[in-house]
């Protein structure tokens, strides 16, 4: 895999085994950056959480286009190594927990500007990190029909397989309260 824009454009990231990841395709990367950049319209100063992170891969992207810090969550510890050898390739030391994402999102008190959730397919896991993400837009990836309750859905789009969801749970506060 290689990394489709910005500072570190180019560069190659090593991908763990098929057998417990299934790496996001540059097409759908870049797909997701560019919606991402027409919702936000800067990444600068933005935090994103990759909460399933793989390869760390969608995190590298992040920081490559301009986030200026990026936490990445991965249960798997040959995953995780990779995410580590990764991010060392570039000279960066990942912000990794090694661990359960639902029960991270749970305990912590860190809010995110962009909130990545992209677990093992058919996994039944994605109604349980979505009833504990928050963040100013939450985007998932996703093959099956989810519960989106709860969400406004900004943008939808389909890669092969692959449909991406683009939610917010944020509410502003309205001036006439």
């Amino acid at each position: 895999m290689i990394i489709t824009a910005g500072k570190y454009k180019g560069r190659k990231v090593t991908a763990p085994d098929e057998k417990i990841t299934r790496p996001t395709l540059s097409k759908t990367r870049m797909g997701i950056f560019n919606s991402l950049y027409s919702i936000l319209g800067s990444f600068e100063g933005k935090t994103f959480l990759d909460v399933f992170g793989g390869s760390g891969i969608m995190g590298l992207e992040a920081l490559s286009r301009g986030f200026s810090s990026v936490k990445v969550i991965e249960i798997n510890k040959k995953s995780a190594e990779i995410i580590k050898k990764n991010y060392s390739t570039l000279n960066l030391k990942p912000d990794l927990t090694i661990g359960d994402s639902i029960k991270f999102l749970e305990k912590s008190n860190e809010k995110f500007d962009v909130i990545y959730i992209d677990p093992p397919y058919k996994s039944g896991l994605y109604e349980s990190v979505l009833k504990k993400a928050e963040g100013n837009i939450i985007v998932v990836e996703h093959s099956e029909d989810i519960d989106f309750t709860g969400f406004e859905i900004l943008k939808e789009k389909i890669y092969g397989s692959s449909k991406i969801t683009f939610l917010t749970n944020y509410i502003p506060k309205s001036d006439n309260c």
